[in-house]
């Protein structure tokens, strides 16, 4: 039976208590909070444990981070001289993406994700209904617009308008501009479309899908034989195409792991679920719902259909 809106995730509050079925928001909302407190900390108490942005930082002074994304937009841009450091930088938060999933970079880092989750609850609340459709791969022509404009223009192009690296900065620095770019996200995501941006438009969220493509760290519904169709994980889930192949897809041999790089790993469905049918795991090994191990099915990504 479908759960209507306004009793999402009361089952599963009644049967874990309140905490234990927000866990996974609670976890995710400390992340966000801790990567920007040690940006802070360094303006603020002088203490320096990251200095720079989201775009380009330095941990311990050592260790380089660069967002692979900011150093595709540079080389397209055709800029020359790179700092070895910065291409260090790339390299060592390409691999950490590589390995636990791309777009975790957009639920557990992301500022702008906040911004997007407040927008849909809020939206859920007033019960907002649109009619706006764009597709999922509406992202992935935004990533290559970035990068042609980057090339035609030999310019950071995106930068000026890149909702992540404005709201950062900005929280850090002052927001000046910034607000309005943030301040439509978040009517867009409110009354235009639900998720509206990060799940259909953000050229970031295209690119860390990409890298999610063959990521180790999984959400699996190693118990969906328990599900009782009451589609509350279709309904938070910010991806919900990625669903169908893991939970439904038992008939066609489809492995229950959600293997989409799509899928942003936020533990909403793991959370909302009363029949604790999700949970973390990694993309190798099937445990059926009474602890046999049996061997994988085949697996696909979250773009082929269960149904």
């Amino acid at each position: 039976m479908i759960t209507p809106l306004d009793q999402l995730g009361r089952e599963a509050i009644a049967k874990r208590g309140w905490f234990a079925a927000h866990k996974w928001l609670l976890l995710r909302r400390l992340s966000q909070m801790s990567v920007f407190a040690l940006f802070l900390l360094g303006p603020i108490a002088g203490i320096w444990i990251i200095k720079g942005n989201l775009s380009s930082s330095l941990l311990f002074d050592v260790v380089p981070m660069t967002d692979p994304l900011l150093f595709l937009q540079i080389l397209s841009a055709g800029f020359t001289g790179i700092a070895s450091a910065a291409v260090i930088g790339a390299a060592l938060v390409l691999v950490f993406y590589l390995v636990v999933g791309g777009r975790v970079y957009c639920s557990w880092v992301c500022p702008v994700n906040i911004v997007t989750d407040t927008a849909n609850w809020l939206r859920r609340r007033l019960n907002i209904k649109s009619s706006a459709k764009i597709s999922v791969n509406a992202r992935y022509w935004m990533l290559a617009l970035t990068l042609v404009l980057s090339f035609s223009t030999g310019t950071l192009a995106y930068e000026l308008v890149n909702p992540v690296s404005m709201l950062h900065r900005g929280l850090i620095f002052g927001m000046g501009f910034g607000w309005t770019i943030v301040l439509g996200v978040f009517l867009f995501d409110l009354l235009i479309m639900k998720h509206g941006w990060c799940g259909h438009l953000c050229p970031m969220g295209a690119f860390y899908g990409i890298l999610g493509n063959s990521a180790f760290v999984r959400v699996r519904a190693d118990r969906r034989a328990d599900c009782d169709d009451c589609m509350e994980c279709y309904e938070v889930c910010p991806e919900p195409q990625v669903l169908p192949p893991a939970l439904k897809g038992e008939q066609k041999g489809l492995a229950p792991v959600i293997l989409s790089g799509d899928c942003t790993n936020c533990g909403r469905c793991v959370d909302i679920c009363g029949e604790d049918v999700f949970d973390f795991g990694l993309r190798i090994g099937r445990i059926s719902g009474v602890g046999k191990v049996d061997g994988a099915p085949r697996a696909v990504s979250g773009h082929e259909s269960a149904s």
